[in-house]
């Protein structure tokens, strides 16, 4: 099983705490070595075939839809939200150019809540194609202290090229152009590189 790296320092620093308190205190060593692979789980970076093709929209995070809406630009934003047991890291939902990785300083909500994707710790990928503008939002929780981007503005991404991570449970959202059907709801379960958000429309 692979691991990404921003997981080892969790994954062995509990290991060794476990190993220390086991010569003084053995049920915390018990405990150290729970979390440990707490959080070789967590930061598992599972393989899998990419669910690739072009007039795809694909999810760029696994765990559940909590929101699907049009904003005030006519823009179709999906929001989903992870748990401590979702794979945590993010990937391109299509190809293209990264035009810029911004990040915002803010709160560590409850992902849930209406106002953590405007007000929580972000960072802000944008991707570019012939097709249009695509946002893909890191969004920190009350337990992720911080959103880590594998991009940079210039950098060339194929559809399920793997762009971050978000250290424990949080919020992923993506903002995508007009002309495309939208097909999850409120509630589904979705799996990055392989779930469609939405496809676009022939007549588009």
């Amino acid at each position: 099983m692979k691991i990404v790296k921003e997981g080892y320092p969790f994954i062995l620093g509990f290991f060794i705490a476990g190993i220390i308190f086991n010569l003084i205190f053995p049920p915390l060593a018990i405990i150290c070595y729970l979390l440990s692979i707490g959080c070789l789980l967590f930061f598992r970076d599972p393989d899998l075939t990419v669910n690739t093709d072009e007039k795809f929209i694909l999810s760029p995070c696994n765990g559940t839809v909590m929101n699907v809406l049009e904003n005030e630009n006519g823009q179709t934003e999906v929001r989903v939200f992870m748990s401590v047991a979702n794979v945590h890291l993010q990937r391109s939902p299509i190809s293209g150019t990264v035009k810029s990785v911004e990040h915002k300083p803010g709160k560590f909500l409850k992902a849930h809540l209406p106002e953590a994707y405007i007000e929580n710790e972000q960072n802000v990928i944008t991707i570019e194609n012939e097709n249009g503008t695509y946002i893909v939002k890191q969004i920190a929780g009350i337990l992720a202290r911080r959103c880590v981007a594998w991009v940079k503005p210039g950098d060339v991404v194929k559809q399920g090229d793997k762009i971050g991570v978000i250290k424990f449970s949080s919020q992923v959202d993506l903002i995508m152009p007009a002309g495309y059907d939208v097909r999850v709801k409120v509630g589904d379960k979705v799996t990055s590189g392989l779930s469609i958000f939405a496809i676009i429309k022939q007549n588009a």
